[in-house]
């Protein structure tokens, strides 16, 4: 239940800036999300995830930013979404550690910061198709590389280190409980 909760914040931190007519601060719960989601539930439950992460990204370029919608341009973006959900399922299922959900969080996204700069450098006109243009689009990706990491890191920790803090207080009340009454 708590994979499918951490996937409607990741929906919803995309959704409500535009809500309230705010640019946010480029906060997204996205890489987060689908970590924790691939972490808790099989490979072929990454499925809906992939779908609920398609569905915002048809609602947010037709209704919301009122461009046409055309799937080529997205297909690479909904790659990665499954393939990040697969990393986590195969990386921090089980028990992860602050290490390996580090390293996801890392991971994550590095790799969006290189596919998505990539396919606006390949697909797009507005840097020149050549190995400058190339740098300049990672350049100026850093600002939103930047905020990507931090909010990756924050929303993994709070998914993954949320329910270890609470295990740990109520082991914790569990041998005081057992302390008093031996």
């Amino acid at each position: 239940m708590s994979a499918y909760l951490a996937l409607i914040v990741a929906v919803l931190s995309r959704i409500l800036p535009s809500a309230f007519h705010s640019t946010g601060i480029g906060f997204t719960a996205v890489g987060g999300g689908l970590l924790f989601f691939g972490a808790r539930r099989s490979r072929w439950q990454a499925i809906p995830a992939v779908i609920a992460m398609m569905a915002t990204d048809y609602y947010l370029t037709t209704f919301v930013y009122n461009y046409p919608f055309q799937m080529r341009e997205y297909a690479v973006t909904w790659i990665w979404y499954a393939a990040i959900c697969l990393f986590g399922h195969q990386f921090l299922a089980g028990k992860p550690s602050a290490w390996r959900v580090a390293g996801a969080v890392l991971v994550s996204s590095t790799s969006f910061f290189l596919l998505s700069n990539l396919m606006v450098w390949a697909t797009g006109t507005m840097y020149p198709h050549t190995a400058a243009g190339l740098g300049a689009c990672y350049v100026a990706g850093i600002p939103f590389y930047a905020n990507d990491a931090m909010s990756t890191a924050l929303t993994a920790g709070a998914f993954f280190g949320l329910p270890a803090l609470a295990r740990h207080i109520a082991c914790s009340v569990q041998e005081a409980h057992s302390q008093r009454v031996a």
